[in-house]
């Protein structure tokens, strides 16, 4: 009489391993090498920030004072308790707790879903502001009474002082007229230049691609700040599709979870997720100070160090 030989099989192990230390090194490995490409990928980006901020430091300073350092701390802190959760749901899946593993993973996409809100708060108020850098793309505000071109007005060095004493309006920038929808910059950004090159700390190239015969162009001035808001707008939004694409790893995860795919001898899908989680929140660390805090010493200082 034949006997019946059942040879045990761990839950999760595919066919193409011999066992399950196997297949997890196998996939530890396909996502390390993931992540070191999307680190060559991000870091050509920084790269490019690097060179042009180097060559135009006040435009760069002028575009992040336009940004709301209160939001990207926000932000920042968001992402970094996000990956707090999302290591104790491996941490949960390791240790075969079902429903925890599921709130944990849940709880991580409320975080990531927050973080996206606040961006889109942030890209409408820049809508609002003119400050997307392709002409037409902006709000739209009507001319009343008579035209003005403001974005690009040539400032005098003569008025360096009056200027200096003047100080922000974000209601009355928040109207000026923009009919055909263009990127503009705001008159608080050309003074900033000029106390700029009252304390001698423009750099050879500002010298030669702010002014137009000893006065400042508003208009190559203004085209200096879109590099900033080009690089700003391609960084954060190729950080913000990475994030919407773990949070449909989370959702996944999340069912998965649900059904009890996962427990201590098969957790692998989720400690590879929270991999890819953690580089999308490290990167941001890296975004936030960049984008937002350098150069803000200038408006502190009075364009000084």
């Amino acid at each position: 009489m034949a006997h019946d030989t059942h040879e045990y099989h761990p839950p999760g192990l595919q066919h193409q391993f011999e066992d399950m230390g196997q297949q997890q090194e196998s996939a530890s490995i396909g996502m390390w090498m993931f992540l070191v490409q999307e680190i060559m990928f991000f870091g050509g980006l920084f790269t490019v920030y690097l060179v042009f901020r180097s060559r135009y430091p006040m435009a760069f300073a002028a575009g992040s004072n336009h940004l709301d350092a209160l939001w990207g701390g926000l932000n920042t802190l968001v992402l970094i308790v996000s990956s707090l959760t999302m290591a104790l749901a491996v941490r949960s899946a390791q240790l075969s707790n079902r429903v925890l593993t599921v709130v944990l993973i849940v709880v991580t996409m409320v975080f990531g879903a927050t973080f996206l809100g606040v961006k889109a708060i942030e890209y409408t108020d820049k809508y609002n502001h003119g400050l997307i850098p392709v002409d037409g793309l902006n709000k739209k505000i009507p001319v009343e009474g008579g035209h003005t071109e403001h974005a690009s007005l040539t400032v005098p060095l003569e008025t360096k002082v009056s200027a200096a004493e003047e100080t922000k309006s974000q209601e009355q920038a928040e109207h000026l007229p923009n009919p055909k929808g263009n990127f503009q910059i705001q008159p608080d950004d050309l003074k900033l230049v000029v106390m700029a090159r009252d304390g001698k700390f423009l750099t050879e190239a500002e010298k030669i691609g702010y002014f137009s015969n000893g006065e400042i162009d508003g208009a190559k001035f203004r085209d200096k700040v879109r590099i900033f808001f080009w690089i700003y707008f391609v960084m954060t939004g190729l950080h913000a599709l990475h994030m919407i694409v773990g949070l449909g790893l989370m959702a996944w995860l999340a069912w998965k979870a649900w059904i009890g795919t996962y427990s201590s001898e098969y957790y692998s899908p989720v400690e590879m997720s929270g991999l890819y989680w953690h580089f999308v929140d490290i990167v941001w660390i890296f975004l936030f100070p960049l984008l937002y805090l350098l150069g803000r010493h200038f408006i502190a200082h009075g364009g000084g160090h």
